[in-house]
């Protein structure tokens, strides 16, 4: 079985509070995009589990790797034979895209499709959930309003069709720990689902990404990038979850593929 996991952005991201268990709540919109990973998973002639992964480089022994943990979790549930998994990587790695948890929340659909497991898609984003708070999210792969730790997933109407989107990601590593650390917890006098509410044109400045502050300080390059993008014509521009991806929203793409020929390595993406 073939399949291709895909990428997500944050619209607006709200960092709330500290919460007694070390924790933060959060305020966001997962937005699914299509940049994608190949995942092909086949049946083992071998006694254990496989996972042979190319493309980009990812530092991860295989039985950490999110993908493999899945197929561990429903192993040991129902029981699953053994299997190879082939994982091409093309989603850039700490970019705040969530890259791993999607290939991770595929493998679990594609073995319930493959085994036909006695399991709903509530069941695998329950499942989901233990290996990453946005799991859960590529379960469902749709708009998806994220409060709480992230787990708590509520669909929303928003649409970037038309849009065209410029994807960059600065040659810079973000640590989530980190980012978290820096962070100054706040509630805004807007909320995340109020700002997505408003017309794409009016979300600068109104639909913020609370890590931005902090991250922006300890890496310029990353800030620079938005107020390029912002200065080239994008209606709306911010770094997806963490970092260190940036993206940019355009009217169309002929806006985006022009600004894009500032970056070596850009995604443009018709929405």
């Amino acid at each position: 079985m073939l399949r291709f996991p895909n990428a997500k952005i944050n619209l607006g991201l709200s960092i709330l509070n500290r919460r007694p268990d070390g924790y933060h709540d959060i305020d966001t919109v997962f937005y699914p995009i299509p940049v994608r990973d190949a995942l092909e998973i086949v049946e083992s002639a071998g006694a254990d589990a496989s996972l042979h992964v190319s493309g980009n480089a990812i530092d991860c022994p295989a039985e950490k790797n999110l993908a493999m943990r899945a197929y561990r979790l429903l192993q040991a549930e129902c029981g699953l034979p053994p299997v190879d998994i082939y994982l091409h990587k093309a989603i850039p790695d700490g970019a705040g895209l969530g890259g791993g948890s999607a290939d991770a929340a595929f493998v679990l659909v594609m073995l319930r499709d493959m085994y036909r497991l006695p399991l709903t898609d509530a069941d695998l984003m329950t499942r989901a959930a233990t290996l990453g708070a946005d799991c859960a999210f590529f379960v469902a792969n749709r708009p998806m309003r994220a409060v709480g730790i992230g787990y708590e997933l509520t669909p929303i109407e928003v649409s970037l069709a038309g849009y065209a989107l410029l994807l960059v990601k600065p040659d810079v590593y973000v640590s989530t720990r980190d980012a978290y650390a820096a962070v100054v917890p706040h509630v805004p006098e807007l909320s995340v689902a109020d700002a997505v509410a408003l017309p794409v044109e009016q979300w600068q400045g109104r639909l913020v990404n609370d890590f931005e502050a902090s991250v922006f300080a300890k890496f310029p390059v990353i800030a620079d990038v938005k107020a390029a993008m912002l200065d080239a014509g994008a209606l709306y521009a911010a770094m997806s979850g963490s970092g260190s991806s940036v993206f940019g929203i355009f009217a169309d793409a002929e806006r985006a593929n022009l600004a894009a020929k500032s970056y070596e390595n850009a995604f443009v993406l018709t929405l």
